[in-house]
């Protein structure tokens, strides 16, 4: 008896949970409901694989024509554009420019200089980085 009660019940709570996300994508589940809004997905390769890592969560602002020191990244960084545009040009790859609400992930050890091309407008992003711990946040490069 027991063997049939497990799937049965196993199939009303997926039927109530799918139930619930038809109601929140028709507007129709409680109002205070916060949603996460899906940004960027992207599976990377190189993040560290200690047991323990530090996470970075950094702001950085750009007056019009600032640039980054050319520089590379011991591990994958993620960059969220806050406001204005971001150019960011990898060595041997054509550049990369994300706008407000968007995001990119920076690879590891590829050279790299980060701009605001932009002669009227700052760009401000949010910068996420997971590393090793004791890793400095960027390596200087010389061109």
């Amino acid at each position: 008896m027991r063997s049939h009660l497990v799937p049965g019940i196993a199939l009303l709570a997926g039927l109530g949970v799918s139930n619930l996300a038809l109601a929140q994508q028709h507007g129709a589940a409680a109002p205070n409901l916060a949603k996460p809004n899906m940004v960027l997905q992207q599976v990377v390769e190189g993040l560290p694989k200690d047991d323990r890592q530090t996470v970075r969560v950094m702001t950085a602002t750009f007056k019009p024509g600032d640039k980054t020191v050319y520089h590379t990244h011991r591990f994958p960084v993620t960059v969220y554009v806050l406001e204005g545009t971001f150019t960011l040009e990898l060595d041997g790859r054509p550049p990369l420019t994300v706008k407000a609400g968007e995001a990119l992930v920076e690879p590891p050890k590829v050279p790299m200089t980060g701009y605001n091309r932009s002669a009227t407008e700052p760009t401000k992003v949010v910068i996420f980085y997971v590393s090793a711990n004791d890793t400095p946040f960027l390596d200087l490069h010389s061109h």
